[in-house]
């Protein structure tokens, strides 16, 4: 691994910064790098939650660097296993990821961004798909943030590369919480060690049933759920977490979730 990007883990959760001065801009490298983080994330039975994060105080991610593409990184080339940051195209990722946006979050890096589960962002933040002034395309964000915000927003911001502040990007649904620069990480781990609490086995299952049924009727999606058909509902509907639920529920304690 490159020096580029920084873990560290606390108990269940692992903490993911990118930390490229000065724009925390990412090259091929450092993509193929955080593919293998948040593989080996995915793959850890001793992990449940992921958060990311950029370095400094400015920048969250400025996105694909153009420094380096200038020097030669096509920007077709391999961004290893999990697409570009690593995220955004990792195949069956059923754990909870939280970004925390600490500055100017642009282009790629606003992909990472819509590649969690859930977003804070500081009140300083800003967000941008400039792309279309450097002549390139938001590809991921083409097809996410058409369904995530109003299709007209979302056109704006494809069509004309226009700067969002953080209100509006929170009135527009996605930024879950604002909160001043000093709080954000505070308040991340909050969120990150209440969700590490969580049942892990059902957190799978939401994951996979929303990212499954979005090109699925209503009815089909439920049928797939009721007869099990989801690997991840399958597992839970056959593991000891979910008697332990119910004997939690019926003894009047906390639940003790183990994951299988």
């Amino acid at each position: 691994m490159s020096d580029a990007i920084r873990t560290r883990q606390v108990g269940t959760v692992l903490e993911v910064i990118i930390d490229r001065p000065k724009a925390n801009a990412i090259d091929l490298a450092t993509s193929r790098d955080m593919g293998l983080i948040f593989r080996d994330f995915r793959d850890d039975p001793a992990l449940r939650v992921a958060i990311i994060s950029g370095a400094g105080e400015k920048f969250f991610c400025a996105g694909w660097d153009l420094k380096a593409a200038a020097a030669g990184d096509a920007v077709d080339g391999d961004y290893g296993v999990g697409g570009f940051g690593g995220l955004q195209e990792l195949r069956d990722l059923n754990k909870p990821v939280i970004c925390a946006v600490n500055g100017i979050c642009c282009g790629g890096g606003l992909e990472i961004a819509l590649s969690a589960d859930l977003i804070l962002a500081a009140e300083h933040a800003t967000f941008a798909l400039p792309e279309i002034r450097s002549g390139t395309v938001a590809d991921a964000a083409s097809v996410k943030l058409p369904k995530r915000i109003p299709y007209h927003i979302a056109m704006d911001m494809l069509l004309t590369g226009r700067w969002l502040d953080v209100q509006e990007a929170h009135r527009w649904g996605f930024v879950n919480e604002i909160l001043p620069a000093d709080k954000l990480m505070d308040r991340t781990w909050d969120l990150a060690r209440l969700l590490e609490s969580g049942p892990p086995l059902v957190y799978a299952a939401i994951k996979e049933i929303v990212r499954e049924s979005e090109g699925s009727t209503f009815q089909t999606a439920m049928n797939k759920i009721t007869k099990r058909q989801f690997a991840t509902v399958d597992r839970l509907y056959s593991s000891e977490d979910q008697l332990e639920g119910a004997r939690a529920f019926a003894e009047k304690r906390s639940p003790n979730w183990k994951g299988r």
